[in-house]
């Protein structure tokens, strides 16, 4: 998110927390770093939370939290009810490691102005109508995930059977980003637009076929469903 924001043009409005990865970030970007959480909350209008999310409640409490703050949550599986009480608003949000390239679909709960204004900077931001609905679309945070290790697997298959390597990540890799934008971009349904794509006895019917023979649907819905229980076995 930090690369993504310097990216963005907004670096010098930027200063982290020391941790983590905070003074390789300060030396790439020329950014200021703050002597403590109590620093750091004093001096922002809008914080970042990304620790652990079993480390989330404690990481809040004790701050000089003031009205008209905003904090971001980006701790996967904690619900807005189990942060403890503080004049700030908290709101959820998923971003993927795409923000580093300013092209992360993430959804977000509320719909806080301030907090689509930071998030709209790192890729399309997707406020939800619930919290139970954020929960849901944060499953897309493994299936994104999922769909590297599919181009990956591909890369590796056509590379193994004599493709250039590097030929094949870009075709797989853009491949993905045009079925994306097919589905993001057009009215159709999504049954009709695959439709147009599966001639009767062609090679993506077979395809298909074979993936259900191999238990793919009931495969990728378990995956879906095993995360999501992940996510909400702590109740919201």
């Amino acid at each position: 998110m930090v690369e993504g924001l310097a990216r963005s043009g907004t670096r010098d409005t930027v200063i982290l927390s020391p941790r983590g990865k905070s003074s390789q970030l300060a030396a790439r970007h020329g950014l200021a770093i703050c002597a403590d959480n109590h620093e750091l909350v004093e001096r922002s209008d809008i914080i970042i939370l990304a620790v652990r999310p079993e480390d989330a409640v404690g990481a809040i409490q004790g701050l000089p939290w003031r009205k008209n703050q905003i904090v971001i949550s980006v701790c996967a599986g904690v619900a807005l009810s189990q942060f403890p009480a503080i004049p700030a608003r908290i709101v959820r949000a998923m971003p993927l490691t795409a923000t580093e390239i300013n092209a992360s679909p993430t959804v977000f709960y509320p719909d806080v102005r301030e907090a689509r204004a930071l998030i709209a900077r790192l890729g399309p931001a997707i406020a939800l109508g619930s919290e139970k609905e954020f929960e849901i679309a944060t499953v897309n945070a493994a299936i994104y995930g999922w769909a590297q290790d599919i181009v990956r697997q591909s890369v590796v298959w056509g590379s193994s059977r004599g493709a250039d390597e590097t030929l094949m990540r870009q075709l797989v890799a853009q491949t993905f980003v045009a079925a994306g934008r097919m589905i993001a971009e057009t009215a159709q349904p999504m049954e009709a637009i695959l439709g147009d794509l599966v001639t009767p006895g062609g090679i993506t019917e077979l395809g298909l076929q074979v993936l259900d023979l191999e238990g793919q649907p009931a495969a990728w819905q378990a995956a879906c469903e095993a995360v999501l229980a992940r996510l909400t076995a702590t109740g919201t």
